[in-house]
């Protein structure tokens, strides 16, 4: 494995940094990416030959298009939320979950309902500690979807409707970018908007470098991953790619309430982690081991078993197969308001991803078999 190397000038540009704050403030919930796939495909559009975007809203950029050897870099553009279920007469929002959001983090925070008149603030109501604990009937009341409510001001539900929202609307939370000491940012839906960045940040190098790639590469931002990986099913049986790269995020296991002896050992600052699973592909895994060790770049290492939970299964068994590999990047309290990552392994997963396409070619081995 790789050492950590000294630190060094970031590849991010103040122009890119602007970008990233931005793209991971703006909304991009399971199923209404569009909002932030905007954003996303505007500022990739001066790095790529074309573009486009599927049906539901999986957006491509393409450096060579004509090539017909294809690579991908991938990642997901969702971020998990919720609908509105129910409106009581008394003006409070009932919810259903939209992607693996977590019910437990929800009391008290302040959200955004996307309805028909534009985004109305609301926040999740929860009783009062005195209340809770002085009645028997609240004790066994823990943070579930059938438990939690909004409170958008309204006293009624003709109030509630008259602000534009309906059922169906989407709520994602408000909460958005931080920085906080030793190069460490916090913020909504990292998981995956960062992947999202990242990719996007390799197709600048590339052009701004004037790199010439022996295939065509298509830089793909998919949608609904948190549903089950949906977008990338969808787009990879349309661009039938030779190889795939995806980024995602994974645990920084050092934090308390984490078993390691379960989720292994990463933590964030150290570098990004490579994945042994069965939808990993070997000898692409370790061309791209070589590519960190060839360049410096540190890198921690997991073990996935069946299924790596990430767009990398869609890509691996998709077609006719295609050789995958996973570059994650460490997070903490995934799933959150305020996950947490490192600016150095935002870097170090541009680079190793960016080094690792100027290795790859149609001539690259990747057969099992001699």
């Amino acid at each position: 494995m790789a050492k950590a190397t000294s630190k060094k000038k970031s590849l991010i540009t103040k122009n890119s940094f602007e970008f990233f704050k931005s793209y991971i403030n703006n909304a991009s919930p399971v199923g209404f990416e569009t909002w932030g796939q905007q954003l996303w495909i505007e500022y990739l559009k001066p790095y790529v030959d074309t573009q486009f975007v599927d049906a539901y809203g999986t957006a491509v950029g393409v450096l060579n298009p004509e090539h017909p050897f294809k690579i991908v870099i991938e990642a997901h553009a969702d971020e998990i939320s919720w609908f509105v279920n129910y409106i009581t007469p008394e003006g409070f929002i009932y919810l259903k979950r939209n992607g693996g959001v977590d019910s437990q983090t929800a009391p008290a925070s302040r959200v955004f309902i996307h309805g028909k008149k534009g985004k109305v603030k609301a926040v999740f109501g929860w009783p009062a500690i005195h209340i809770r604990i002085g009645n028997p009937d609240q004790k066994d009341q823990n943070p579930r979807p059938e438990t939690l409510w909004l409170d958008c001001g309204a006293r009624s539900k003709k109030e509630v409707e008259a602000l534009g929202i309906h059922i169906g609307a989407v709520v994602t939370y408000a909460d958005g970018f931080d920085e906080l000491a030793n190069g460490n940012y916090i913020g909504r839906a990292f998981d995956n908007r960062v992947g999202g960045f990242m990719i996007a940040e390799v197709a600048r190098l590339l052009k701004e470098r004037k790199k010439k790639l022996p295939f065509g590469l298509y830089i793909v931002n998919a949608v609904q991953e948190e549903i089950g990986l949906r977008g990338a099913e969808m787009i990879s049986r349309r661009i039938k790619p030779n190889i795939a790269i995806i980024t995602d995020v994974t645990h920084d296991t050092t934090t308390p309430m984490i078993n390691k002896k379960i989720e292994g050992d990463v933590c964030t600052g150290k570098g990004p982690s490579l994945a042994y699973a069965p939808a990993v592909h070997n000898k692409l895994l370790a061309h791209v081991e070589k590519v960190a060790n060839d360049k410096k770049i540190p890198v921690q290492w997991r073990a996935l078993s069946r299924s790596t939970g990430t767009d990398t299964d869609s890509f691996a068994y998709s077609n006719d197969g295609c050789p995958s590999v996973l570059i994650s990047i460490p997070l903490r309290y995934m799933h959150t308001t305020v996950e947490m990552l490192h600016k150095d392994d935002i870097d170090n997963t541009i680079k190793l991803m960016y080094e690792t396409l100027l290795t790859l070619s149609p001539k690259t081995n990747l057969s099992y078999l001699k």
